[in-house]
């Protein structure tokens, strides 16, 4: 992603990133050409909450790879996979999806070897009707029978990454795939110029005052003891104290965290601005399993009611947290998923 840390409070961030120029002089696939000047290519459907956002030091995937980690060779498999699923018309989150899978089956290298008969970039298996050995292990041919049965699946745009990658191929390990998903979404950011492959950029900012209002409430009750279930003034739970804090700011929100989730615009968490909810849950790419909700105060800094035993209090925001879902919410922005 274009920011690799949130919007600081006060301090505008200017997250400028060199062009990689990573095929020059080899004219292999001239995608910005295509683009009009450089405005980028609109993704459709809605925004996917199972995409990690690069953010913190693990920027590009939960697994730690960054683009500037991948060789020549994984690089020209990444935009070998993306100008072939461009030319079939499949749309960026197809791009994306095809992206995470090839890295987690093969790490983008076109391997002639793997589990049982399971050969090349997508690992695909001649005995299970992928094709032939030859046919499996040429990365243009691997790459459009793996798009062709991604876009054969009935409501695949709405999936999560990792179900739609699991849905196509059928691993034994079908969770493997989302910690791809954010070096994915940076590989077709800057490899075809697409300008939110999320699909996560529409929300639309809080009105002048809420975000300091909010924040402005829940520090004047820091050091208060959590108590479960509390919503002041006296005790806070974590959902409790998100809640007052935007009623002071005149925005009413749903009482628990897994609601709060829904009740505003979600944005990458790498575009997390002052005022926006950032959420834990035991699985990131579920909504359903948040149990935690923080306020974002800017500056890398959060303020939260956490758990039994302790206070409401101010601490830096563990970007690279294994529970940390890839969205914030933005309170009282028109959602962008229905």
């Amino acid at each position: 992603m274009l920011l690799a840390r949130p919007l600081r409070l006060l301090v505008p961030v200017i997250a400028v990133m060199a062009a990689l120029g990573l095929f020059l002089g080899i004219g292999f696939i001239a995608f910005t050409a295509s683009t009009g000047g450089g405005g980028g290519v609109a993704t459709t459907g809605s925004c996917d909450p199972s995409v990690r956002a690069p953010a913190g030091p693990l920027a590009g995937s939960r697994a730690g790879t960054r683009i500037g980690d991948l060789s020549e060779e994984q690089r020209r498999n990444a935009a070998t996979i993306i100008g072939v699923a461009r030319d079939m018309g499949a749309p960026p989150r197809a791009w994306l999806i095809a992206l995470a899978t090839a890295m987690q089956e093969s790490t983008l290298r076109n391997i002639n070897y793997g589990d049982r008969d399971s050969l090349g970039l997508f690992q695909q298996r001649p005995s299970q009707g992928w094709g032939s050995p030859a046919e499996v292990t040429d990365p243009v041919y691997a790459t459009r029978i793996f798009i062709e049965r991604l876009l054969q699946v009935g409501g695949w745009e709405d999936m999560p990454v990792t179900v739609a990658a699991q849905t196509v191929q059928r691993s034994a390990f079908p969770d493997a795939y989302a910690k791809w998903e954010g070096l994915a979404a940076e590989l077709v950011q800057q490899l075809a110029d697409v300008a939110d492959p999320t699909g996560c950029g529409r929300t639309a900012v809080l009105p002048q005052g809420v975000a300091g209002a909010a924040i402005a409430f829940a520090l004047g009750e820091v050091g208060k003891p959590y108590v479960w279930g509390a919503t002041g003034p006296n005790t806070y739970d974590c959902s409790g104290l998100v809640l007052r804090a935007f009623q002071a700011a005149g925005i009413n929100l749903p009482r628990v965290s897994r609601q709060q989730f829904y009740a505003g615009g979600h944005v990458p968490i790498s575009q997390a601005q002052p005022g926006d909810l950032l959420f834990y849950a035991t699985d990131p790419s579920d909504p359903s399993t948040i149990h935690h909700v923080v306020l974002y105060m800017g500056d890398d800094q959060m303020v939260e009611a956490p758990y039994t035993g302790e206070r409401v209090r101010v601490r830096p925001v563990p970007w690279d947290y294994e529970e940390l879902v890839p969205l914030a919410t933005r309170p009282g922005t028109t959602p962008n998923r229905a």
